[in-house]
């Protein structure tokens, strides 16, 4: 009997992987459990077990190959299929047996190159509607006002506004009505480069990694954000940081989860349906890693003591570095930090809030003691004077830090 072995689900955004490398080649014996294959997805490398002890077979999928999910990559072959796929029956005679060895090859090579240019898909996931419900919720209830022959809502109006959109480029829907995700379909249109009255240029594939940064920047577009800056000093954490042999980034978001403590709305999140106020502060702390940004996430930071923090950012920041996270390691973020003090170049910076937050803090780097905190905020959640008292209780638990050992 021979099993497939397909390509597996890694993330719920995922729908394709690329073939990092093959631990085992064809003809190695296969242990249930067996690490055979890794996978880069857009966060991590991560390993791809057997599920069937006996041989593996080919064809194999090739390396630094994208891969939909659930496709075919290998086969595990039990002791039967691989004999009898080794060695042709005797009853053959010499010159059959030759000619079905050529067949075999021929049909192994014609499949070889079918998965290399068109490659067969196996229970890909269902694809998107081609035309996904066009909703509005309440601002449907408003009048819709005219733009040439076309009619838009009054949410595309302002959001072609905000981007520069001119409405007469935007192609209505079939009911003839311009909604606001048509001008996002087309603000979301990369313009025609014409590399060719430039210099002699080479194209880089983008690893899955930058694709998925790109993807989540382009997400925030439609997120109605304001920022509010603060001099803060950061020489009493500084110090506790030392003493305590703690990290620093894992000392700011644990003065930042007892801030959202004291002010909930901060760990809400808007939906078209209302406010989702969650019960846990889990704060996603950005890291710096070749080729692109990774967000582990810390969870539920306002709660538990920092000696189990610290713990837990040990083990991430090694997943880190090691190229092992898993996606429980890296979704469900509340509130995120993202520190580029390290760089003294860098004064101060503006940060984009990721999807499923409301707010994310920038820091700088020190300057005369003093560092630039930003606060970027979701204007649908909070405001410009709660963004204040947030930073103004922020800043006693900095000047303050043994309040976090409490």
């Amino acid at each position: 009997m021979k099993y497939e072995i397909t390509l597996p689900v890694l993330s719920d955004t995922m729908t394709s992987g690329r073939l990092a490398r093959w631990l085992k080649q064809p003809g190695d014996k296969i242990e249930k459990g067996d690490v055979i294959a890794e996978m880069e997805s857009d966060k991590a490398i991560m390993e791809v077990e057997a599920f069937h002890s006996g041989y593996l077979m080919g064809p194999l999928a090739p390396v630094d190959t994208d891969i939909p999910v659930g496709q075919v990559i290998g086969y595990i072959a039990d002791e039967q299929e691989a004999q009898n796929t080794s060695h042709p029956s005797e009853n053959q005679d010499e010159e059959k047996t030759e000619e079905t060895v050529e067949t075999n090859t021929d049909k192994a090579e014609k499949v070889t190159n079918q998965s290399i240019s068109e490659p067969p898909i196996v229970n890909p996931p269902p694809p998107p509607p081609s035309h996904p419900p066009r909703v509005e919720h309440e601002l449907h209830k408003q009048p819709v006002p005219m733009t040439g022959k076309h009619i838009a809502s009054p949410h595309a109006r302002a959001l072609a506004l905000k981007l520069g959109i001119d409405l007469s480029h935007v192609p209505p829907g079939k009911d003839g009505r311009i909604l606001a995700e048509d001008v996002l379909t087309v603000a979301h249109r990369s313009p025609t480069l014409n590399l060719e009255a430039g210099p002699p240029y080479h194209i880089k594939k983008l690893s899955l990694m930058q694709q998925a940064v790109a993807n989540n920047m382009i997400a925030t577009i439609t997120t109605p954000t304001f920022r509010t800056t603060a001099q803060l000093s950061l020489e009493a954490l500084k110090k506790m940081a030392k003493q305590q042999q703690f990290s620093l980034s894992l000392l700011i978001a644990s003065a930042c989860a007892k801030t959202i403590k004291a002010h909930p709305q901060f760990n809400a999140v808007y939906t078209p349906d209302g406010m989702a106020h969650r019960d846990r502060v889990d704060v996603g702390i950005a890291v710096d890693v070749p080729g692109g940004l990774l967000t582990p996430v810390i969870r539920d930071v306002a709660e538990r003591p920092l000696d189990e923090l610290a713990e837990d950012w040990r083990i991430l920041k090694d997943k880190i570095k090691r190229q092992r996270l898993t996606q429980q390691d890296y979704e469900g973020a509340t509130f995120y930090l993202s520190n580029l003090g390290v760089f003294p170049v860098v004064h101060s910076f503006d940060a984009l809030v990721p999807l499923g937050a409301a707010a994310i803090l920038a820091i700088g780097a020190e300057q005369d003691g003093q560092c630039l905190f930003t606060l970027s905020c979701d204007h649908r959640v909070v405001s410009g004077a709660d963004s204040a008292r947030f930073l103004t209780t922020l800043q006693d638990y900095l000047h303050q830090p043994e309040t976090l050992l409490d």
